[in-house]
């Protein structure tokens, strides 16, 4: 049978550890891994005037996505009157509406792409140089 013996509390010192992976990495002569400081990185100020950009961008575009979907949901909801009102055919204002729906995602993903290759990437390499780091 096995006994279990209660250690007192003060016993246990809290050591702490490096975590490793099969005591890679610990022992004597064991260096810290080198590598960009990512702490630096992120308290310096071009990282926030980066952060700045990119919430300048994507909080309003996210903001009027909402709005516009949510304007058509609710049209879809109360005003069916309007939404079935026929354009061409069988073609409703919901139906454009749905579609106009899925070509404002593609574009605004379109813009975003374009705006970040030549407003984000070019900052984020210049971070990225100034840490250190190779370029992709």
């Amino acid at each position: 049978m096995t006994e279990v013996v209660q250690s007192p509390a003060g016993a246990r010192a809290a050591v702490p550890r490096a975590a490793t992976f099969g005591g890679i990495g610990s022992g004597p002569g064991a260096q810290a891994p080198q590598g960009p400081d990512f702490a630096a990185i992120h308290d310096s100020a071009e990282f926030a005037a980066l952060r700045s950009r990119f919430r300048g961008f994507v909080f309003p575009m996210s903001a009027l996505f909402l709005v516009w979907y949510l304007t058509y949901v609710l049209l879809a909801a109360y005003a069916k009157d309007f939404m079935s009102t026929r354009v061409v055919g069988l073609v409703t204002v919901g139906l454009v509406f749905g579609m106009l729906q899925f070509a404002s995602t593609i574009a605004i993903t379109a813009l975003y792409v374009r705006w970040a290759r030549r407003q984000i990437d070019p900052r984020i390499a210049e971070i990225r140089a100034a840490a250190g780091v190779d370029a992709r």
